[in-house]
């Protein structure tokens, strides 16, 4: 029998005063009460009740086993409508994980607006350029760059992460502006690199065939935001995914180089578990990421709108 049936129908013989009242409250015959009471007596090897045909008692291990039963099912009560709840309002500890350069320069400073429009969830943010697994390391969303591997995951496509070339208006004054990407071979080119500096640049025409283009230049730095630090600073040409430059672009901070040409880009895609019960808060941030990185994004394109948060998204 199951322990903790078993455990409710002793309970309800303790506070109804017998096992004909507790089979009517709990809607079994009253041979079925007595089997479940007899049930925990030979599991725990002790007699929690001392019966005769006019009364019943409980024995001492029976009064602490009651004790230790009502607070057990009470926590299993409670349990069972806090998950309930949380089908129906968006609470709890949301675990999302994002490579770091578009995790710390787009996904968390969105992040307030989300919290804003769900004020009892809770983000806990992993920033990793590894690919996580979401089941055995327990993640509710992850974004990823590039190619999906075969999984059992959902994945939702986003604005593709797509390659700029830009640089600022103080260098460009100073070295004049490339008119085509080969012309690169004779400016300051921002390099990014972990053992050795990138040469070459890669572009696209129309049908999609790329080139390679020899780049010039005599920085490289293996991280993404001081590249474009030393770019704000003047210091060469940059080439960075578009999403991590577009306020300075905006603001004229940087200014976009090669319009007509085709640039680099890789597919951005949020994933998640497979779930038909999704609990409201992944649903919400489902909703939200689709909905603030939209495959048909402008370069322009404006804030998130307030109803980005409901439920037809997901």
């Amino acid at each position: 029998m199951d322990r903790f049936t078993s455990m409710a129908v002793f309970v309800r013989v303790v506070e109804s005063g017998s096992f004909a009242a507790a089979a009517d409250v709990t809607d079994i015959s009253a041979a079925m009460v007595g089997n479940h009471i007899r049930a925990l007596e030979a599991h725990l090897g002790a007699r929690l009740l001392n019966r005769t045909t006019r009364q019943q008692s409980l024995t001492e291990v029976g009064r602490a086993y009651y004790g230790q039963c009502v607070s057990i099912l009470s926590q299993m009560d409670m349990a069972d409508a806090e998950a309930r709840e949380m089908m129906v309002v968006a609470r709890g500890v949301l675990r999302v994980t994002a490579p770091v350069s578009f995790g710390s320069h787009c996904l968390a400073p969105a992040l307030s607006r989300f919290l804003e429009h769900a004020p009892k969830v809770e983000v806990e943010l992993k920033l990793s350029d590894r690919l996580v697994d979401l089941v055995s390391e327990g993640f509710d969303a992850a974004v990823r760059i590039g190619h999906l591997p075969a999984s059992n995951l959902i994945a939702r496509q986003l604005i593709p992460y797509r390659m700029v070339a830009c640089a600022a208006p103080t260098y460009l004054a100073r070295h004049g502006i490339p008119q085509r990407p080969d012309d690169l071979i004779d400016h300051e080119c921002l390099s990014f690199g972990f053992h050795r500096r990138t040469r070459e640049w890669r572009f696209y025409d129309a049908n999609g065939e790329g080139r390679a283009v020899q780049i010039g230049g005599r920085l490289t730095i293996n991280h993404g935001p001081a590249l474009r630090m030393a770019a704000l600073a003047g210091g060469g040409i940059l080439m960075q995914p578009e999403l991590l430059v577009a306020d300075d672009l905006r603001d004229g901070s940087l200014v976009r180089l090669f319009e007509n040409e085709r640039m680099p880009e890789r597919p951005m895609h949020l994933v998640y578990q497979r779930d038909m019960r999704m609990p409201l808060k992944v649903r919400r941030f489902v909703n939200f990421v689709l909905e603030t990185w939209r495959p048909d994004a402008r370069r322009d394109d404006v804030p998130l709108p307030s109803d980005a948060l409901d439920d037809s998204a997901a």
